[in-house]
């Protein structure tokens, strides 16, 4: 089964991939068995990736970044999955966070941070979910309270990526809390010798083992007032429009993992011998494998549908939340059976069948729960009277 042609993709992009794959492959196979023991990557990876150009691809070229589109992140993020390496760290290193400050950030902000986490110098991480705060981003409790030239933090966070790591956390908090979503605004916070900051605990979790995920807290953390990102009281419509961008990259990482996935399966079942004969002999086996080929290029065709639409600029909120719920939903149902032909094989972390398909839990709950994303659809769909 050829690959088919993807409309969106350009030489130059597919040359990004290709530089992207070999890069990550090796860093994978020297080094991943580290980062899951510590449980996230390390420096030198950081900044072997800033310097082989596979960071903050879509930042503009004047703030140290590739000067491309969202697609060209989305090519080194596919090149992730294919590597076997978990995509959250880098989604928020190179998408979620230096977005932030390309559209919201003042110039000072964006010369002071965007070029070092570019070179890698710097991680970032977005400090929004609380333990009662997850898809309703309106029920946080961090408050930053403006005393003259500063803001002063104080509460907690936890799920947050790279949150053990992180030289720069975007810290969402409640500057004024009668006003409700109005309220929000966004703090930049160098967590490098910040009194009052600590990471209280890393969280292990069922996959993406060398992303860390931690808790950290504010306690009374004291920051320059020039230290806002945007205008106070704007943080909620930043998230919002931020989290519209993830959910395109989560359905985009999981069809990668779908396909990936088919890719490992075929090989398999064509190589494992059963009972004198291959696998892919079983008429049973044949027909599992062929649907979950067809539902990777129907999965395939949807998404490209997306991306063309995404970087033409008229992708809108409901298709990208069909997007993220549906492609990641299929991404679980085709991990499952695909690993399922593995036999015991598939649930050893020695294949990857196995990491992708403990990976791709998470995709249905991170971005938005899913849940959520089906009531986005359904309100699209509502004839207001």
């Amino acid at each position: 089964m050829t690959s088919p042609v993807r409309p969106w993709m350009t030489v130059e992009l597919a040359a990004l991939g290709e530089r992207a794959a070999a890069f990550l492959t090796a860093q994978a196979a020297a080094h991943r068995q580290r980062w899951v023991e510590q449980k996230h990557l390390d420096r030198d990876f950081w900044t072997a990736a800033g310097a082989a150009g596979l960071l903050c691809r879509s930042v503009p070229a004047e703030y140290g970044g590739g000067g491309g589109t969202l697609a060209d992140d989305l090519v080194v993020l596919t090149a992730l999955v294919d590597a076997g390496i978990a995509v959250p760290t880098v989604q928020v290193q190179s998408v979620i966070a230096p977005q932030f400050l390309v559209d919201h950030g003042t110039q000072e902000q964006k010369h002071r941070w965007l070029p070092e986490m570019a070179a890698g110098r710097v991680v970032g991480a977005l400090a929004m979910t609380e333990a009662q705060a997850g898809s309703d981003a309106r029920a946080m409790t961090t408050r930053a309270v403006r005393e003259g030239g500063t803001y002063v933090i104080t509460g907690t966070k936890t799920f947050i990526t790279n949150g053990s790591i992180a030289d720069l956390v975007i810290v969402a908090a409640c500057t004024d809390p009668a006003a409700g979503r109005h309220g929000i605004s966004l703090l930049l916070v160098d967590t490098r010798d910040c009194e009052g900051f600590s990471v209280t605990r890393v969280i292990d979790k069922v996959g993406q083992h060398e992303a860390d995920l931690a808790e950290l807290a504010f306690d009374r953390v004291r920051v320059p007032a020039d230290c806002l990102l945007g205008a106070e009281g704007g943080g909620w419509a930043m998230l919002v429009r931020q989290l519209t961008k993830e959910r395109i990259v989560i359905a985009t990482t999981a069809t990668a993992a779908v396909e990936r996935a088919v890719v490992l399966t075929t090989r398999h079942v064509n190589e494992r011998q059963a009972f004198g004969r291959p696998l892919i002999d079983n008429q049973h086996v044949r027909i599992e494998l062929a649907e979950c080929a067809t539902e990777a290029v129907v999965a395939r065709a949807f998404l490209d549908s997306c991306l063309v639409r995404l970087l033409k600029g008229s992708l809108d909120d409901a298709t990208v939340a069909m997007a993220k719920w549906w492609l990641s939903d299929l991404e679980g149902q085709v991990l499952d059976r695909c690993l399922q032909l593995f036999g015991g094989y598939g649930y050893t972390t020695e294949y990857p069948i196995a990491r992708l398909w403990a990976n791709a839990r998470a995709q249905r709950i991170y971005g938005g729960a899913n849940e959520i994303m089906k009531e986005t659809v359904g309100r699209s769909l509502t004839v207001r009277r």
